[in-house]
């Protein structure tokens, strides 16, 4: 049934590999169960409850993105919009969280609109081949970065933006060892090389010391809970700003820039986990795109209704990617282990930052293995490839990197005077992107 469903023996794949390639996904982006939570929470939203939606909305979102294209992506509320919803348009803007529920919901409806008349297709058919290289070797170096933050091996500096951590430190130390043991795992072709180390680091937590006299792993004071009720934000969206064109010319802005950010943030999740997967067709085209883009427009919906921001493609699915993932049944198993969860939160929690940072750092390293099919030889190519590749990271936006790649494109076209050599619908989205970026939109708040 499984094979029929998932057609497994087409993908070369088995049951047990597509289930540890799950748990591998749901291992690296396990700590969105915590994050979310604590960055929603500071707009007044019930903590417990943002628990509970978390993982429901993931669920629901993964299964649908495996019914719908069989592909082994998982989905989540994005990282970086959790932060624009809350910063921005909550505090910043001082509108309450059920008006930016409301926001999303109708960008849901946009996007909806958008994938089933198939411009969002047309979008990412506009984006050149060399570019969706780019983006999955920027996606890895993003990757990257994040697992190097996240075990503190890369800290902020005033002077210099970026340097390096404490070393001698625990939880410095056993991330550098970590990334060591996984990229000794997968040298040697270890089954299961990334669930392995994540599991070593976590233990060995268990007896490093960090700050304060404690231990890089916390043993909980339960194993099991229940879950908490979703009832203080479930169907609490409002849409008070469609009342007024004063409440509007404020919500609009803020719509367009949920949108873009989605709409690029997923594309670019896709493009770079399916080219990884070996799922992109030979032309640089993405098979059953219009059923990816109507799942991640429907789980847009739901997670406004089920009350939290906007749930994304995640750029962890390509950690199970390089576990063997291949198929729907991948998101399945992850999806699962987030309904799982619910009543191991306690446990899943306790797995440090210094075990999932190296399984980021070294899916980083598979991603940039892509940069070999761009021709560096060709100025006119290389020159967008490496400025998105640049840009992704270092704009900490995998949407602003797009933006930034398809401007230079552009530009480059009209340029060398051959304007035919870009498409139509990269010229407008291009375009787009310039106003965005230089905050020329006419309907600005």
């Amino acid at each position: 049934m499984l094979n029929r469903l998932f057609q497994l023996d087409r993908h070369q794949t088995t049951p047990g590999r597509e289930m540890q390639a799950g748990l591998t996904t749901f291992a690296a982006m396990a700590y969105i169960l915590a994050v979310n939570p604590a960055i929603l929470a500071n707009t007044g939203m019930d903590k417990g409850a943002l628990v509970t939606v978390t993982a429901l909305t993931a669920a629901l979102a993964t299964v649908l993105m495996a019914l719908l294209t069989n592909y082994p992506i998982a989905l989540a509320p994005g990282m970086g919009i959790n932060a624009f919803f809350t910063f921005t348009i909550c505090l910043g803007k001082g509108l309450p969280w059920s008006e930016a529920l409301g926001m999303v919901f109708i960008n849901g409806i946009i996007f909806l609109a958008l994938s089933v008349t198939g411009v969002r297709e047309k979008i990412i058919a506009a984006i050149p081949h060399s570019l969706k290289i780019a983006v999955t070797c920027g996606i890895g170096l993003f990757i990257a970065f994040i697992g190097l933050q996240k075990g503190g091996i890369i800290i902020a500096n005033p002077n210099t933006f970026v340097s390096a951590g404490d070393f001698a430190s625990g939880p410095v130390a056993l991330c550098l060892a970590g990334v060591l043991l996984t990229i000794i795992l997968v040298a040697r072709r270890v089954p299961g090389a990334i669930v392995l180390s994540i599991a070593v680091i976590t233990l060995i937590g268990l007896f490093v010391p960090a700050a304060a006299g404690t231990k890089v792993t916390q043993i909980p004071a339960t194993l099991i809970a229940l879950p908490n009720s979703p009832a203080p934000v479930f169907l609490k969206l409002t849409f008070k700003f469609l009342t007024s064109w004063t409440a509007f010319s404020v919500a609009l802005p803020l719509i367009l820039t949920l949108l873009l950010v989605d709409l690029f943030d997923n594309i670019g999740t896709l493009i770079g986990v399916t080219k990884r997967a070996g799922l992109l067709a030979p032309d640089g085209t993405l098979p059953r795109a219009g059923r990816a883009l109507l799942a991640d427009s429907l789980a847009t919906i739901a997670s406004a209704l089920f009350g939290t921001s906007t749930v994304v493609s995640y750029i962890e699915s390509a950690s199970g990617v390089e576990a063997g993932g291949r198929t729907g049944l991948t998101s399945v198993t992850t999806a699962a282990l987030f309904l799982l969860a619910l009543f191991f939160t306690p446990l899943i929690l306790i797995v440090p930052a210094a075990a999932t940072a190296p399984a980021l750092v070294v899916v980083g390293i598979f991603m940039m293995q892509s940069v070999v099919e761009i021709p560096m030889d060709d100025f006119k190519i290389a020159a967008p490839a490496v400025l998105t590749i640049f840009a992704i990271p270092l704009t900490f936006s995998i949407a602003e990197g797009i933006g930034l790649g398809l401007i230079s494109a552009a530009l480059l076209a009209l340029g060398l005077g051959k304007p035919k050599s870009f498409t139509t619908v990269g010229y407008i989205v291009a375009a787009v992107f310039f106003f965005q970026f230089f905050k020329i939109f006419p309907f600005r708040g």
